[in-house]
């Protein structure tokens, strides 16, 4: 039997270099002979001594050891947990410059992937950089040699854990009270089997769902309630998978007492869009935007792009529960939705009648298969928007022409997937990259989210 080839141990010796530039999820490059190395936490411009983490044929992944010469943009990083936690990497970067890196990474991605430049650069959309985030994952574990409870994000670059006393980019509910829940959790009876937390909120309320491997005791349930009345949160449990969770508090009506059966039913949560006379009502498990400051200046961002017109036939792919559908219903002639959950389709249906509105049609529908057969696919539009998910729309994209849009909004959360379908919009379907921008949904991430404006020169505009 072959043996395994045991790794060279890595040398521990301070190396020192010129940081010649940042890569796309933020990390300092320079290069020593033949070797790239890619160095957490390091700057363009900065001289600095670093420690290798990890070293392959070519490439080589280290950590800043000292900081010699640094760069102008470096600040003190706000959260103390920064340096080991993995839920940021750009803290140590100025917020204003954050945005502009991203902006960077968009356009580089657009020029070498999708061979296009777009005739103009948007001015970032910017928001709050703390606070921000409402919807969030949060692993738990309870660790026996320091007899603690961890709740929160995984260390860079590692499995474990993070220590954290607070969170700076999550909702401050949940943000400022880690600590509280971590010794809520700890004083369960199954505190070791407990491995996740699913956080979401929307304006008024939040919503906690507790994964657990083993049943809660009464006393258990008794707590988790009182913390709920406390914290004035929404609770529900999920022993297996997403089908299992069940509620916890408020108790549905029929609930009698904690011997009865949890009713399934979900509590809606809420985010409303002043602008549009919208509010939509939502499942704690339901994709929503985590950023909803930056989500209602994306959509307005995106319908003055889109500018709807009172005539206008619009299609929204991947409409999810009608954050784009709703807004531009109320300016359009008609819209139509449609996304691959439909569950979420159930959802915007519900949306719209209770927003009044009632010029929308919404259709369950997988976008990356041939929908050409589909009675929504076999018409014509006048305006198109879509928002998909981290892998692009190379497939529908390629059927944007049978639908005749002369205006197509792109909204994009990875911006080599858009350029890799900027390149057949432009080369293959003939549309021109008219405008394109950066939206800082994730301060002191490389999360990159990016808007693009595609027209159609001899598709006829009104």
């Amino acid at each position: 039997m072959a043996r395994r080839r045991r790794r060279a141990k890595l040398s521990q010796d301070p190396v020192v270099a010129t940081i010649e530039s940042v890569s796309h999820d933020g990390k300092g490059v320079c290069h020593i002979d033949d070797l790239t190395i890619f160095v957490d936490g390091a700057l363009e411009g900065e001289e600095l001594s670093f420690i290798y983490t990890n070293k392959r044929k070519n490439i080589a992944e280290a950590r800043v050891h000292e900081i010699i010469k640094a760069s102008p943009l470096r600040v003190e990083p706000q959260c103390e947990h920064f340096a080991i936690c993995g839920g940021c990497s750009l803290q140590h970067l100025a917020a204003d410059q954050q945005i502009l890196l991203k902006q960077g990474v968009l356009l580089e991605n657009l020029k070498r992937l999708g061979k296009a430049e777009p005739e103009t650069i948007l001015e970032p959309l910017t928001g709050p950089y703390w606070g921000y985030r409402r919807k969030a994952r949060l692993g738990v574990r309870f660790v026996v040699k320091k007899d603690k409870m961890l709740v929160g994000f995984r260390e860079k670059h590692s499995n474990f854990l993070a220590e954290l006393e607070t969170c700076q980019v999550l909702h401050p509910d949940i943000g400022l009270h880690l600590q509280d829940l971590a010794g809520l959790l700890r004083g369960l009876s199954i505190y070791n089997q407990i491995p996740q937390l699913e956080v979401a909120y929307g304006d008024e309320q939040g919503a906690y769902i507790i994964r657990h491997l083993e049943p809660f005791s009464d006393e258990d349930k008794e707590k988790l309630i009182a913390y709920a009345q406390k914290m004035g949160l929404h609770f529900y449990l999920q022993p297996k998978g997403p089908s299992s969770i069940t509620r916890l508090y408020p108790p549905a009506e029929s609930q009698k007492s904690l011997d009865t059966d949890i009713s399934a039913t979900f509590t809606p949560l809420s985010y409303a869009l002043p602008e549009y006379d919208i509010v939509n009502d939502f499942r704690p498990t339901d994709f929503t935007q985590v950023n909803m400051d930056i989500n209602r200046k994306m959509i307005a961002h995106a319908l003055a792009l889109l500018a709807p017109q009172h005539d206008d036939r619009v299609l929204d792919l991947f409409c999810g529960l009608g954050n784009f559908t709703l807004p531009i219903a109320r300016s359009a002639a008609h819209v139509t939705g449609v996304e691959g959950s439909s569950e979420l389709v159930i959802r915007a249906k519900d949306n719209a009648l209770k927003n009044g509105i009632e010029n929308t049609d919404y259709y369950a529908a997988d976008l990356f298969e041939d929908c050409s057969s589909m009675k929504w696919a076999q018409q014509k539009y006048d305006r198109i928007l879509l928002d998909p998910a981290r892998s692009g729309a190379k497939e529908i994209i390629e059927y944007l022409p049978k639908l005749g849009a002369h205006t197509v909004v792109y909204v994009s959360c990875n911006p080599s997937t858009l350029a890799r379908d900027t390149e057949i919009m432009i080369h293959k379907n003939g549309y021109r990259l008219v405008k394109v921008g950066v939206m800082d949904m994730f301060p002191h991430t490389s999360h990159v989210e990016s808007i693009a404006l595609f027209v159609h020169d001899k598709f006829a505009v009104k």
